[in-house]
């Protein structure tokens, strides 16, 4: 091999070597982890949290009922005026 070839042998090896060495791991190893984050399925505080989502949601939903029959009552053709 001449000296170019060795050159240009530790400039690719060199990157090579040390993405084996650092960063590979810590890529498998999140990997693995976020499969099994996502077979183990929502955690109970993730499941409390999208209960109490729900519910937000669903008491929102009732205000906003709550206002449309206000505004429906008030003024009858607020819906379109705002189209």
């Amino acid at each position: 091999m001449g000296e170019m070839e060795v050159a240009i042998f530790s400039v690719i090896m060199a990157p090579f070597i040390l993405f084996v060495i650092f960063v590979a791991p810590i890529w498998v190893i999140l990997h693995y982890r976020s499969k099994r984050k996502i077979r183990e399925g929502m955690s109970a505080t993730d499941a409390e949290l999208v209960r109490q989502l729900a519910k937000q949601a669903e008491d929102m939903r009732e205000r906003i009922r709550t206002l449309e029959s206000l505004l429906d009552a008030e003024h009858a053709n607020w819906r379109k005026e705002q189209r």
